[in-house]
Formats: structure tokens, C-alpha cells, sequence
């Protein structure tokens, strides 16, 4: 499934790694990605794949979010298709 994954937090090195080592460990491939500063803020978004991850999507967004927690950081997942969705006019 393909889901759509933004990171927003203080700035700061490792980020990055931080995310893309969470995602690698519950087996979620980066697919499209774009990042940018705002003002002293890091914020990324992302275009992933949870097709080998052994999670449901539930789970999976439950998990993601505790992991950015313990690294000051807000990470939210959504469905690609949800997201579409809720961005549809």
C-alpha cells in the first residue's frame, strides 16, 4: 500500500537517518521524498511503500509517531489514498 508519511520538527542533525532507519526497520521503502527548512524547522514529506512491512496500517502509524516522539519529532502517516481524499476539491 502507498502511503504518505511528513516529518516536522526542530532542526537538527540526523534527522534523516533517524527516519529513514525507522522506516528500514519495519521494512517501508522511500519512494519519492522532499524536504526543506522553515525557519528553524525541519519538515519532510514522503511517498513510501508498506507492501513488505508486516504491520496493518494502524499499527504502523501508532508505531511511527511513538518513534518520532522519543526523537522530538511529529511523524504522521496516511494512506495514499485517504490522502488524496481529503485533498480532492
Amino acid at each position: 500500500m502507498k502511503v504518505i508519511i511528513s516529518v516536522i520538527g526542530k532542526d537538527r542533525i540526523g534527522i534523516i537517518r533517524d527516519v529513514s532507519a525507522f522506516l528500514a526497520e519495519l521494512q517501508i521503502n522511500i519512494v519519492d521524498i522532499s524536504q526543506t527548512l522553515m525557519g528553524e524547522y525541519f519538515t519532510m514529506i514522503m511517498r513510501a511503500d508498506t507492501e513488505k512491512s508486516a504491520m496493518p496500517l494502524d499499527k504502523l502509524t501508532k508505531v511511527l509517531a511513538e518513534k518520532g516522539a522519543s526523537v522530538g519529532l511529529t511523524i504522521d502517516l496516511r494512506s495514499e489514498e485517504i490522502f488524496n481524499a481529503m485533498h480532492r476539491i
